[in-house]
């Protein structure tokens, strides 16, 4: 295994396991809402995930990975679940800013039906995102992230929303729903297949187009366990669509993600 393809697989890991801790998050899909309290927050934990191999896998894959973030009062945050960036807003209801994430490709290696397809490396990406938070429990979040693939053109804007409320004093539930736009770069390199690529696999040539990569719907429930202790299940369901959905390299259209973890806020 290439040093590239083991850092890819770490980075991908520890951003999986942040959906532990937030009722919608996935890899760098959003940033959190938590208002930093005094000098700063942050939050240090583990989680075993089950996932599929890559998005449109009917192959899956079980592993516990650490959980580290940190946002400062002043503003500026970094870690494995929102990347390294900086809140604008003071106000709680309410976050926009900018910020830097990472794609962490994709490995032929990684599933039985990428064979051929050839590696799609790391890239770094930059971004923007607006979070909005209502009295009533409801909140909307969106994330814009440019960068990834070969070509680092590669263009993710994800939208959603959803509600969380307490069921009692140390349990909370949350739901919510969420939809994934990519470009055609990005669309191509994820699920597109090219001459050479159709040669080397025998996949027909496929060129897909922009478009909704992916919908889905989550569920969490969380247990504080002390002030600063908690644990945190969570599951969604994942339904592809469109030119994604139709790729010749996915094999299930629909598709589960299953987290419980445990984290101390610090």
């Amino acid at each position: 295994m290439t040093l590239c393809s083991l850092l890819r697989r770490l980075l991908a890991a520890t951003a999986l396991a942040q959906a532990a801790f937030s009722i919608h998050a996935q890899g760098f899909d959003n940033v959190r809402f938590d208002v930093p309290t005094g000098r700063g927050d942050g939050i240090v934990g583990a989680a075993v995930i089950n996932v599929p191999r890559y998005l449109g896998s009917d192959e899956r894959k079980t592993r516990i990975f650490p959980l580290l973030d940190y946002r400062w009062s002043n503003g500026w945050f970094a870690g494995t679940g929102s990347g390294v960036g900086y809140n604008f807003s003071t106000r709680p209801s309410i976050q926009y800013g900018v910020r830097m994430t990472a794609d962490f490709g994709r490995d032929e290696d990684d599933a039985a039906a990428l064979r051929g397809l050839g590696d799609i490396d790391p890239a770094a990406e930059i971004g923007a995102f607006l979070n909005l938070r209502f009295d009533s429990g409801l909140f909307l979040r969106s994330a814009l992230r440019y960068g990834s693939g070969n070509d680092h053109d590669g263009l993710v804007i994800d939208a959603g929303a959803g509600y969380g409320w307490m069921l009692a004093p140390r349990w909370r539930l949350g739901t919510g729903v969420n939809a994934t736009y990519v470009n055609q770069s990005y669309m191509r390199q994820y699920f597109g297949v090219d001459t050479t690529q159709a040669t080397r696999s025998g996949y027909p040539v496929y060129q897909p187009g922009a478009g909704v990569r992916d919908v889905r719907a989550n569920v969490s429930l969380g247990y504080q366990i002390s002030e600063r202790w908690g644990v945190n299940a969570s599951a969604a369901i994942v339904q592809l669509q469109k030119d994604a959905k139709a790729s010749p390299i996915t094999r299930d259209r629909t598709t589960f993600i299953a987290v419980l973890g445990t984290a101390y806020r610090f």
